[in-house]
């Protein structure tokens, strides 16, 4: 019996296909790059060429429409860059930000380059580890009150910009792909984190809440536009959120924040995607999420990844406590992938039969795979994956 994506992604996320195996995962640059180093021919960087020489499914999402932090991710997305001169240069997307903020370089040294974003932030950056590098935050562009009127302006779900030119012919392109649709429906502690600052934000909670609310309104009103706008024209199989709020003891902030502040929201956004017939939402955070898995659940979002094994999160156990309630994404530990192969079957076995057999799961790497992880070393993970799975051996390389 033939099945579409669309529908074999939608049967795994409701438990209807169990022992389907729908693995993919996310490189950095500098991976893809270390393999071609280790004599993998050049074409591995592309990232189609990449997703068929692995046999990994398709996904789309709608990257087109400015919503999210990262205008919704796709895996064979061009990323949007500005050249600044001297070799550089940057992101030129702002996420919901439109317009973007102006790029520009404020100072440099031999190894160093400080510079404002699309974001707005002001950060330093390595030259020599410029791609994958974490840079130094600086400074944000969300300081008090009257700062964050000047930034709301750029949060208007009706700015031209926001939007494909030719909507008509943007939908009937949408709606006549054969994978499964992906609309990012924004964040609420994300957003704000990356507009006012990690420690600053923590305690803006305390000392001036009445702006946090102000400005998680402007985000569900801006996310609740474009989800009414899309879902009208256009049939997504999956929602996705993005928090990173997490670290790898816990939470960043207290789950009793997150209720008064984030759940009333999470809640009306996710009743809205109900009412429209998607009721796969997933949310993105790293770090340890077990003291908010509940939480999210409790407000309708049902899918989580990527289940961070360093930072303590045991799928197996999270599966076994909430049931068909949970689709499971990630959880492969990236550190058994370094090790070698010994680490990386002991992990599979560890997991992916039970997690495979109870269905709604969609196994990864427990986020991006480091340029550590050798291309000997993953064509094995792929290998022992598909076993588990009972399915073909691939010829690799």
């Amino acid at each position: 019996m033939n099945i579409s994506p669309k529908e074999r992604f939608l049967d795994i996320a409701h438990f209807k296909r169990r022992g389907d195996l729908w693995l993919k995962d996310f490189f950095l640059q500098e991976t893809l790059e270390e393999w071609v180093k280790q004599g993998v021919p050049e074409e591995i960087v592309n990232p189609r060429f990449c997703r068929e020489y692995f046999q990994f499914p398709r996904s789309s999402g709608l990257v087109e429409i400015k919503s999210s932090s990262y205008g919704g991710v796709d895996e064979e997305e061009v990323p949007f860059e500005i050249d600044l001169g001297h070799g550089i240069t940057v992101e030129g997307s702002g996420g919901p930000t439109i317009p973007a903020y102006e790029p520009r370089i404020i100072s440099e040294d031999e190894h160093t380059v400080t510079l404002i974003n699309a974001v707005g932030q002001m950060v330093k950056r390595l030259k020599e580890s410029w791609e994958t590098g974490m840079p130094m935050y600086l400074d944000w562009p969300v300081k008090d009150r009257a700062t964050w009127n000047e930034h709301k302006k750029r949060l208007d779900p009706n700015t031209p910009e926001r939007w494909p030119s030719d909507w008509n012919t943007y939908v009937q392109k949408m709606n006549g792909k054969s994978e499964p649709l992906s609309l990012e429906v924004g964040s609420f502690y994300g957003f704000l984190r990356e507009w006012i600052g990690s420690e600053r934000i923590l305690y803006m909670f305390y000392d001036d809440p009445g702006l946090i609310e102000d400005m998680m309104e402007q985000v569900l009103y801006l996310e609740t536009e474009v989800i009414k706008r899309v879902l009208e024209d256009i049939k997504v199989q999956q929602a996705t959120f993005w928090e990173d709020m997490c670290y790898k003891a816990g939470p960043l902030i207290s789950p009793a924040m997150v209720r008064k502040f984030m759940m009333p929201r999470y809640k009306k956004i996710t009743d809205l995607l109900h009412s429209y017939g998607v009721d796969v939402i997933y949310l993105d955070s790293d770090g340890n999420v077990e003291q908010l898995v509940p939480l999210w659940l409790e407000v309708g979002i049902n899918f989580i990844w990527p289940f961070e094994v360093a930072a303590g999160n045991d799928a197996v156990a999270l599966r076994k406590k909430y049931g068909k309630d949970l689709i499971i994404g990630g959880t492969i530990d990236k550190r058994a992938l370094i090790k070698g192969k010994e680490a990386i079957r002991e992990e599979v076995m560890s997991k992916v039969p039970f997690l495979l057999e109870t269905g709604g799961y969609f196994p990864s790497v427990d986020h991006t795979v480091p340029p550590d992880v050798t291309f000997e070393n993953y064509c094995y993970f792929i290998s022992t994956m598909r076993e588990v799975a009972g399915l073909e051996k691939l010829s690799f390389y």
